[in-house]
């Protein structure tokens, strides 16, 4: 695991540390999907193959009772 921290800018921006590009092989151009956990951030590379990148990305988020949860609150909005 690495950890490093990195600083926002003014204008909401930040860099990817070098130990990061090396280890997943980023280069210019390179996708990175921003994940909102709502107890947290992850930021996961997006490589050419999709469906492997995504695979496990929101393991232990429980996230199917956040959408039944979600559903309640806007069915009580509706009323």
């Amino acid at each position: 695991m690495i950890k490093v921290k990195t600083t926002i800018t003014k204008r909401g921006q930040t860099t990817v540390p070098a130990k990061i590009i090396k280890k997943y092989n980023l280069k210019t151009g390179s996708k990175l999907y921003w994940l909102d956990t709502g107890r947290g951030i992850k930021v996961i590379p997006i490589s050419d193959d999709i469906i492997n990148t995504a695979y496990g990305i929101a393991e232990g988020q429980n996230l199917l009772e956040e959408l039944i949860q979600s559903r309640k609150k806007d069915k009580i909005n509706e009323n």
